[in-house]
């Protein structure tokens, strides 16, 4: 039996959302895509010996979208949160938005998964690297370095993200934060 599970993948407008969702779904890198305003992606996968039906949402980054992000996060399982590594003002967008969906679940325990893309463009001495490990423990959010170009940690952030909402799902106190406990970098 396939569970479908809606994954929303919400970020800045350039973080590489649309090439995070293709490189996951195609096993392709896209060097030149349109910007999204919003598109749904299919896909049957099996991870650890479950079938999952994902309904995944590729949502708009620019500014004028984001009245649109209140009804994303309404109907989302779980939520793929991208920003670009060489970009401090998208990992502060990403914190925007994963505090609105925390308020409007009304539970900070709700799947999310942090995606620091764009690895393949910094060095690891990049200064938000700092600040993305400190609020992924402050939150207990699992969060990956990705590059969709390398195709770096992209299905493992997916099948993660999978996992933990089934955890949700099953008891939503399961995820309950854990002090002291270390954030997950991939």
């Amino acid at each position: 039996m396939n569970q479908r599970i809606r994954i929303v993948v919400a970020g800045s407008g350039g973080v590489g959302k649309s090439a995070i969702t293709i490189q996951f779904l195609q096993g392709k890198f896209v060097e030149e895509y349109d910007p999204s305003i919003e598109d749904t992606y299919r896909k049957t996968i099996m991870i650890d010996d479950r079938s999952a039906f994902l309904e995944i949402l590729d949502t708009a980054g620019q500014e004028e979208f984001r009245k649109r992000e209140e009804i994303h996060t309404k109907e989302g399982d779980g939520f793929l949160l991208v920003f670009s590594v060489i970009s401090e003002g998208s990992f502060k967008q990403a914190q925007k938005i994963h505090q609105n969906i925390i308020k409007e679940k009304e539970n900070p325990n709700y799947p999310i998964v942090m995606m620091g893309n764009k690895t393949d463009l910094s060095n690891e001495n990049d200064s938000i690297s700092k600040t993305v490990k400190k609020y992924c423990q402050e939150y207990n959010t699992p969060y990956f370095q990705t590059s969709a170009l390398e195709n770096l940690n992209i299905t493992e952030a997916f099948h993660e993200l999978v996992r933990i909402i089934w955890k949700f799902k099953e008891n939503p106190n399961s995820l309950k934060k854990k002090k002291k406990k270390k954030c997950v970098i991939q």
